[in-house]
């Protein structure tokens, strides 16, 4: 490979850091609150309310069902308007973010609802109030499953991360989409693929490890 592809790779890198980051950060400040909301408004749930929890879980699942790729594609008026373009590493971090909203808030549901109804019982019988069992008691409970399922919603953005060069998006998918690809450069596609393997090997390692620390 060139000197040019190999700065070329080392900015899709970077490039591609930055949006799995970004993406992630604020998939999770609007994700994390929709599946404390579809937790507690479930059937069973501390804050019960169906019509809420059918109206916020409709929307989640038809968010989710959307390919990816569709979703870019539906999102480029949207995300030329937030970012003033429609394509870059910037662009990209709009729909990145819109379609890892529902992964996260799904998962949230999931880890929350892992947590034993006794300590729940317990914090009611203390009269404790929704919202402070839910940050006091509920979400420390939830922790170790929540940074699992945060280390598989980072490597499902990264993922995605590559999906965004078909649209023009920055990072490593671009690069393997327009060497690797149109020019028939293989060496730079197995290189990209393989820089991306182990990117995602690294995160689901390191939300493993932390979440058996944080389980201690």
């Amino acid at each position: 490979m060139s000197n040019y592809i190999i700065d070329a790779i080392k900015s899709g890198i970077i490039e591609t850091l930055e949006m799995t980051f970004f993406a992630s950060v604020f998939a999770y400040i609007i994700g994390l609150p929709i599946g404390i909301i579809l937790y507690s408004t479930a059937k069973d749930g501390i804050m019960a309310n169906r019509y809420v929890n059918f109206a916020v879980g409709m929307a989640v699942n038809i968010c989710r069902s959307l390919p990816f790729l569709i979703l870019l594609v539906l999102l480029i008026p949207f995300t030329r308007f937030v970012t003033g373009s429609s394509i870059g590493t910037t662009a990209s971090i709009v729909p990145l973010t819109v379609g890892a909203i529902p992964i996260v808030a799904r998962m949230v549901e999931s880890s929350l609802s892992e947590v034993q109804p006794g300590i729940i019982e317990a914090a009611l019988s203390m009269g404790a109030s929704p919202i402070y069992i839910i940050i006091h008691f509920i979400l420390p409970e939830a922790a170790p499953s929540l940074l699992l399922g945060a280390a598989i919603n980072i490597s499902t953005v990264l993922g995605y991360s590559a999906m965004a060069g078909v649209i023009g998006g920055g990072g490593l998918g671009a690069i393997a989409l327009q060497y690797g690809y149109y020019r028939y450069q293989k060496d730079v596609l197995w290189t990209t693929v393989t820089i991306l393997v182990i990117m995602v090997m690294l995160i689901q390692e390191s939300g493993n490890l932390i979440a058996k620390r944080s389980r201690k």
